[in-house]
């Protein structure tokens, strides 16, 4: 999916509190962050921060517009301050030559409507690298986010039990756990589980009847999303009628974005609006 996006590099904080170590070792590695193993960094640059997630997501920017697309995976994240003499776009050519040595495609390079500095974006096969320039006094920094696209792997279950107490009690269950192929109404593998326990509940509860609603979060088109949700809702449906749960007993509905749960302005929280919901009829 695309959307807009606006990633700031250092908060008012960061300019607070960090202004005296960077002023003097702009070259120096901090809070125990090491070197990102995906591309050698500009001498003179230190990494400030680090982080990695074995799964989470991340917009890489693809068009001067500004437009991203939504990647999911392992994101390997650091953020780097370098010495005065260098700059910008110094550090961008540099990224963009190292990428292309490596057998990267670059998507995209140069500035976007998002942010006044250059930025380099490419892939090679399931590997993506972003590096995103800024500014911070005379100190050029960088970002570099690596994202490896993979499913994830799915290690909570919710029993069958469980999920009938939940909606005997609440006449609805948010389900967390059935995923789909990106921006395609696919089920993944991963899914069994879970679907496995409503398959169990609906066998064990042979009265019921249930809705099956698709919810996405807000990234891209209203429309597309209301779209996508019907097809997802509709193949959560295929899954079950596909294991003999009676075609009269299940429903489905697309709502797309109208019903959130979370803050869409969070990554954490998309995660938790893209969801399929079973509703008691």
């Amino acid at each position: 999916m695309i959307r807009f996006a606006l990633r700031v590099f250092l908060s008012v904080s960061l300019a607070l509190v960090a202004a005296p170590v960077f002023a003097q070792t702009p070259g120096v590695d901090e809070n125990d962050c090491k070197p990102s193993p995906l591309m050698s960094r500009m001498p003179g640059c230190g990494v400030w921060e680090c982080t990695k997630k074995d799964f989470d997501s991340f917009d890489v920017v693809i068009n001067k517009a500004g437009e991203a697309k939504t990647l999911e995976g392992e994101v390997d994240h650091s953020k780097l301050i370098c010495a005065a003499s260098a700059s910008q776009l110094q550090l961008a050519r540099n990224a963009e030559a190292a990428l292309k040595k490596a057998g990267y495609v670059v998507v995209f390079s140069g500035k976007h409507e998002n942010h006044d500095n250059p930025a380099v974006t490419a892939q090679k096969g399931a590997q993506w690298i972003m590096v995103q320039t800024s500014q911070w006094n005379e100190f050029p920094t960088y970002e570099l986010t690596g994202v490896l696209v993979k499913e994830m792997a799915q290690e909570m279950t919710a029993s069958a039990q469980a999920m009938s107490d939940a909606i005997a009690k609440s006449g609805r269950l948010d389900v967390y756990g059935i995923t789909f192929a990106t921006g395609q109404a696919t089920i993944t593998p991963a899914s069994d589980q879970v679907l496995s326990d409503v398959l169990a509940m609906l066998t064990a509860n042979a009265d019921w009847r249930l809705r099956i609603e698709g919810h996405t979060d807000n990234v891209g088109d209203k429309a597309a999303n209301l779209k996508l949700s019907s097809a997802r809702a509709a193949a959560v449906a295929a899954w079950l009628t596909g294991k003999a749960i009676d075609a009269a007993r299940v429903s489905v509905a697309g709502l797309g974005d109208t019903q959130p749960v979370a803050d869409n302005a969070t990554e954490d929280g998309r995660a938790r609006n893209r969801r399929v919901v079973l509703v008691k009829q």
